[in-house]
């Protein structure tokens, strides 16, 4: 009996190699400085103590167990941001810093319509003038009266006058900065008075134009060849100068004001109107005369 009794103390006491196994511990120091190397570590550990690595599906794993782990930190980033906690113990909720959701497809499909028929519409005929009777370009633009034209060049704030090239000749205009390609160059609508011509530098940071028309009863189409053209049936001068011109002029600017108004209503001009008229008064004078087939050139 004590012989038995010693061999089953001695069985108690020697540990199994399942128990062995279980009782080894993974001991290393994690470095924030070289987390590879502390990972490097734990493979090693884990190559030793298991048949992981002897899988075929070791790399699907390890990279689902990666992408488990960033998604979570991400997701704990991200409520961070949202909810921010307060010393008082209340919450305050920040402004996602995401940009906007994007519009829906109907929305975006109307937007790429609506810019898609006005660069049509563009190319196909004359644009609507500014308020000024002129044309707002990307890079100046300009008015008019019947008498002269006006330019606005912008130019890098603080910019000296001789560093300005501004050169006006009858049928041409060139403007820009010394060293930087010319912002207007070309052949004017119609000849100008050059020694009525003249430009300013406001407040250094735009050049203004004023430029004198030769033929002061016309308005211009376009300010340099080349660029788009504006519907002059749609210029609207202010009344308020049409008390400036002399009374021949003002009488032919308020003729051809009031031809343009006929002609979008679709009603015959002034001289149309005058035709008209004498051909009523000598029927009316000649009743015996057949004019049923008369028309008016």
């Amino acid at each position: 009996m004590a012989i038995l009794s010693d061999y089953e103390e001695e069985e108690q006491k020697k540990p199994t190699s399942s128990a062995s196994s279980l009782k080894k511990q993974f001991k290393a120091a994690f470095d924030p400085s070289n987390p590879l190397g502390f990972l490097e570590q734990v493979f090693d550990f884990v190559a030793k103590e298991s048949d992981l690595f002897k899988s075929d599906s070791l790399m699907n794993d390890v990279n689902a167990v990666v992408r488990m782990v960033k998604d979570k930190v991400q997701a704990e980033e991200k409520k961070r941001k949202e909810v921010k906690f307060e010393g008082n113990g209340k919450v305050e909720k920040k402004i996602k810093e995401e940009a906007p959701p994007p519009p829906p497809p109907q929305v975006m499909k109307e937007e790429v319509k609506e810019s898609v028929g006005k660069a049509e519409e563009d190319k196909k005929g004359p644009r609507a003038p500014n308020k000024g009777n002129g044309l707002d370009m990307d890079k100046y633009s300009w008015v008019q009266s019947l008498q002269e034209v006006n330019i606005s060049v912008p130019v890098p704030p603080g910019t000296k006058s001789r560093f300005i090239v501004c050169e006006i000749k009858k049928n041409h205009i060139k403007v820009g900065v010394k060293g930087q390609p010319p912002v207007i160059d070309g052949e004017l609508f119609q000849h100008v008075k050059v020694d009525d011509c003249f430009w300013s530098l406001e407040d250094q940071k735009s050049i203004s134009i004023l430029l004198t028309k030769q033929n002061q009863m016309e308005w211009w189409k376009y300010l340099v060849k080349g660029e788009p053209e504006i519907d002059t049936q749609k210029v609207e001068p202010e009344n308020s100068k049409l008390s400036d011109l002399d009374p021949e002029t003002r009488s032919t600017v308020e003729k051809m004001m009031f031809d343009q108004r006929q002609k979008q209503m679709g009603l015959p001009s002034s001289d149309e109107m005058q035709k008209q008229d004498i051909l009523k008064k000598f029927m009316a004078e000649h009743p015996e005369m057949d004019f049923s087939k008369a028309k008016i050139n």
